[in-house]
């Protein structure tokens, strides 16, 4: 196996699966992944012969709505509820990032309040 296609395998964004492969992986019916195609929930690339080929990344997303769907949810609230979550994992990686910054920053912050006390002496 050459390195590239070793590379692309490790990119969790390779369409590496058939839909059946997919399905089987899943543990769902073909027609699962075909309802999340349609509504637009999960859009897989396509291959030169058009068939759906599905990414690690498209898979992991495609299991949580079946877990929302196991826990009693509709379509239209997994997919809200699965929206909501990531925009509260992205805030939460912002704010993260943000107090990370603020402490750098505070830290030079009172070195030149140090500083500036001390030629006001």
């Amino acid at each position: 196996m050459s390195s590239m296609t070793a590379d692309r395998l490790g990119d969790p964004d390779y369409p590496a699966y058939t839909i059946g492969r997919a399905a089987e992986v899943l543990g769902v019916q073909q027609a699962f992944l075909r309802s999340l195609d349609d509504v637009g929930a999960v859009s897989p690339q396509r291959s030169a012969g058009r068939h759906r080929r599905y990414s690690r990344r498209q898979l992991s997303y495609a299991q949580r709505v079946r877990e929302l769907f196991d826990q009693g949810h509709t379509l239209a609230s997994a997919l809200r509820i699965l929206s909501l979550e990531d925009e509260l994992a992205a805030e939460r990686a912002r704010a993260d990032s943000l107090h990370r910054e603020l402490a750098d920053h505070g830290g030079e912050a009172r070195e030149g309040d140090e500083a500036s006390a001390q030629e006001a002496t």
